[in-house]
């Protein structure tokens, strides 16, 4: 059985405790807020035992084998830390932190503790992406060429919301944008060549955002996010030979399509169930067990490398974290 403690009460802690029950040998043993009665409230609904009114009292219970951080993400790094620093394995909502170095600091903390360390990027732990990911390593489409992939709230979003907020690593990118760029990576690796626009808010956030990526294999990645207007939450990946359509959410699709040149689509289907957090709850525990630091589908590398990118884009589209 591994033990489970979730630190943070809000939307997405809960959708992720509601998944916890899809998993086979785990169990919500905790729940950390910085009130009691947020805790409270949180472990009567979703059944846990224990509830602590501060992050610190959650991250020394002996009693846990990992923590959840679903916090808003300007808060990723403090309370992974006080995780990390107290021994306890942690998987950290993504994006991982606001920049490189406070992402480098933990993964480096993780790794003088030889304490497990995941970024919560679900998407890499979906079933139909890694079969997508399988399909073009086999050639399925034969070289990939370019990657299109959009991420766009309807919003809108008050003056006041924390999508706005600097203070709060608000605007499209971090949020939202994290999830075309983190595709991209998936299928390309890191870029050669980063080109990125946005119309930027009275608060100075990026409200509307363009990045393009470029390789020197010659292939392109054209992404964008924003919180001004419903994109179709589509991306596709084109090769030499085909090309795979992903649908509304592309990062948790039900199917995708596939294109063979001089053949029918074929269309590849998956099973929805629950929120889609499990996959990411499962992998933890199987790296847990097999007495892993780091996951092999999210590993460091890979956070790291996503961080620095988000961090060249925001340098080019002038928005910063105050």
């Amino acid at each position: 059985m591994t033990r489970w403690g979730i630190l943070a009460t809000g939307h997405i802690a809960g959708r992720f405790a509601e998944d916890l029950r899809l998993v086979p040998d785990a169990e919500l043993v905790a729940v950390g807020s910085r009130t009691a009665e947020s805790a409270e409230r949180f472990a009567r609904r979703h059944g846990a035992p224990r509830a602590y009114a501060s992050w610190s009292e959650l991250a020394a219970d002996p009693d846990l084998d990992v923590i959840y951080v679903a916090t808003p993400h300007a808060a990723h790094h403090e309370a992974a830390l006080t995780c990390l620093r107290a021994g306890r394995a942690v998987l950290l909502e993504k994006p991982f932190t606001l920049d490189l170095a406070t992402s480098r600091e933990l993964v480096e903390t993780a790794r003088g503790a030889a304490v497990f360390l995941m970024e919560a990027m679900w998407m890499r732990t979906n079933p139909l992406i890694r079969r997508v990911c399988e399909l073009v390593a086999d050639g399925a489409i034969g070289t990939v060429t370019s990657v299109r992939a959009d991420f766009g709230a309807g919003g809108p979003f008050p003056p006041e919301h924390r999508m706005r907020a600097r203070a709060l690593g608000g605007g499209a990118l971090l949020d939202l944008g994290v999830y075309p760029v983190s595709l991209a990576h998936l299928l390309l690796g890191v870029p050669d060549h980063v080109h990125a626009w946005a119309k930027i808010s009275p608060e100075g956030v990026d409200e509307n955002t363009g990045i393009v990526l470029g390789y020197d294999s010659g292939a392109v990645a054209t992404l964008s996010c924003g919180m001004v207007g419903a994109t179709p939450l589509t991306a596709s990946i084109t090769g030499t030979e085909g090309r795979i359509d992903l649908p509304e959410p592309f990062y948790r699709p039900g199917s995708v399509t596939l294109h063979r040149a001089g053949a029918e689509p074929e269309t590849i289907g998956a099973e929805l169930v629950g929120n889609g957090y499990q996959d990411e709850a499962a992998e933890v525990q199987r790296c847990l067990a097999e007495g892993l630091l780091e996951s092999p589908l999210v590993p460091h590398s890979a956070t790291l490398e996503i961080m620095a990118l988000l961090d060249g884009i925001r340098a080019r589209i002038g928005v910063e974290y105050v």
